[in-house]
């Protein structure tokens, strides 16, 4: 399906990481850790400044795989994981793209099923890595046949 899709990069999309939403996003996941929500305990810790919950990612920008177009009911959500080079520091611009960096199938007891593998990306200004994030979407033989592929 996405084979000759593989290794397509969107562009790079500049986010912000401001003190207000990391405040908000660790409030709603119910980390209250002081490093992310107690502006002089940042300014106390070893960062100089607040940082990002690991998973505050998920609010940034990756830009969009225009080829890429996965359907929007129907995908199992096959896994997903950070790996983070250091935290993500509140005030500071991120740049993000996304990568469909795989494609495979695997026949299973329902038919045959895709694994989608994205991979995302976290740089900083110079081009530093601070952060990738892979994600596996798994497209069943349901979804597959209303996809007509």
């Amino acid at each position: 399906m996405f084979h000759d899709l593989i290794g397509s990069k969107s562009n790079k999309v500049k986010n912000f990481v401001e003190y207000g939403r990391v405040k908000q996003f660790a409030e709603s996941i119910g980390d209250l850790h002081p490093i992310y929500i107690d502006e002089e305990y940042g300014r106390k810790s070893k960062y100089g400044c607040n940082i990002a919950p690991p998973t505050y990612p998920r609010v940034f920008d990756f830009g969009v795989l225009e080829q890429v177009k996965l359907p929007s009911k129907g995908l199992i959500h096959g896994e997903q994981r950070y790996i983070f080079n250091r935290p993500l520091f509140v005030g500071e611009e991120v740049y993000c793209y996304t990568e469909l960096q795989n494609y495979y199938e695997k026949t299973g007891s329902n038919g045959l099923m895709g694994f989608v593998v994205i991979k995302r990306y976290g740089e900083d200004p110079e081009g530093n890595l601070i952060f990738t994030e892979e994600m596996t979407a798994i497209i069943t033989e349901a979804v597959r046949k209303a996809m007509k592929v």
